[in-house]
């Protein structure tokens, strides 16, 4: 007979993997590697999901290797900008190039004529000679393509190169342009030849598991994975959800057991903890959904209490200091509240180390 996951051991399960039952004593690199890469459009917001899973970070554990250019910023998964290791770029790049293809094929109208191979080339070029941003990259391109929309053109190197952004973009506590060159540029290394999506399934599930085929559909934009997961069934664990779905799983990963403890934690904006599966239950209740929602589709720092999102946080730093404020979705009890408050304190001294002032705030319930 089959085994029945409940949400709950989803969670935990989930929790374990992603470090936020207890905090890993692993390196930065490691780490990274092992969650398979952080949602990064913010540069920032890799730091404090680091902080909430790593015990004694600091800011320049990261802020190194990607000066190293040991750990970079690249669009990965879902095309989206992830921070991955360099090697993990040169490996899964070309196994998730099916991704950017297809965004691509949307533009043909716009593209119509063009020999995609040799605009690429040409962005190689211009990319390697000196980073450039993808607005700059597009208007250069459109001077040696007149009559063609410079965002399509840009559009063009950003799916068929590997294009990574350069430092100071992502360091802590710096900025900078989102500007680009090619991956091989930056680490000196050529692209991984492979593109099989079958290692990527294995690491998914190693960080996210257990998960149906859809699941990893969802956090890597690939399509037709069910045919992998079947080919990898040997090498596998299933069980089934409630509903009957089947989930897949790595044999000897994490399942803790569904009554254990899990901590408050304050998970940044966009974290992967949230955006990495289709049934998104095992870690947000289905009443608190809307609270997620905004108009400019980024999903706010969100709060867990007993493992599930209870409500979200955002922080500020003006003249009188800095300020964090959680926001309940629902009330909490008063041992949850002051270990919310505790967790807030940490996080924003760790945000914010040289106010002169720190305050959190526990705001009403909305």
């Amino acid at each position: 007979m089959v085994t029945v996951l409940t949400p709950r051991a989803l969670n935990r399960a989930l929790l374990a993997r992603q470090h936020l039952l207890h905090r890993t004593d692993r390196a930065v690199p490691e780490t990274v590697r092992h969650l398979v890469g952080l949602q990064a459009q913010l540069p920032s917001a890799p730091y404090p999901g680091l902080w909430s899973r790593i015990a004694g970070f600091t800011p320049d554990q990261l802020a190194g290797p990607m000066a190293d250019r040991t750990v970079l910023r690249i669009p990965a998964m879902r095309g989206t900008i992830h921070t991955l290791t360099a090697a993990d770029c040169l490996d899964l790049r070309p196994r998730l190039a099916p991704v950017l293809d297809r965004f691509l094929r949307t533009l043909r109208a716009r593209l119509d004529g063009l020999d995609l191979n040799k605009v690429a080339e040409t962005a190689r070029e211009l990319v390697e000679q000196r980073p450039r941003t993808y607005h700059d990259l597009g208007r250069e391109l459109a001077d040696r393509w007149p009559g063609y929309d410079a965002t399509a053109l840009g559009h063009v190197a950003r799916c068929r190169l590997a294009l990574v952004q350069v430092t100071p973009r992502g360091l802590w506590g710096r900025s900078g342009p989102a500007a680009h060159t090619t991956a091989e540029h930056w680490v000196g290394a050529p692209l991984g030849t492979d593109t099989a999506p079958d290692p990527l399934v294995l690491r998914y599930l190693a960080a996210f598991g257990p998960a149906t085929a859809a699941d990893v559909q969802t956090w890597s934009g690939l399509t037709g994975l069910r045919a992998v997961l079947d080919r990898l069934r040997p090498q596998l664990v299933t069980f089934r959800t409630a509903d009957g779905a089947e989930l897949f799983d790595l044999p000897d990963a994490p399942r803790p057991d569904p009554d254990t403890p899990a901590p408050v934690r304050l998970l940044p904006p966009l974290d992967n903890l949230l955006l990495s599966h289709a049934d998104r239950s095992r870690v947000v209740p289905a009443e608190y959904r809307h609270h997620l929602q905004r108009p400019n589709g980024l999903l706010p720092g969100v709060l867990l209490v007993a493992g599930t999102v209870r409500g979200s946080w955002a922080d500020e730093t003006g003249r009188d200091g800095a300020r964090l404020t959680v926001t309940p979705f629902r009330a909490l009890s008063v041992r949850d509240t002051a270990a919310v408050t505790a967790e807030a304190r940490r996080l924003l001294a760790f945000l914010s180390p040289d106010a002169d002032t720190r305050e959190v705030r526990i705001a009403p319930v909305p």
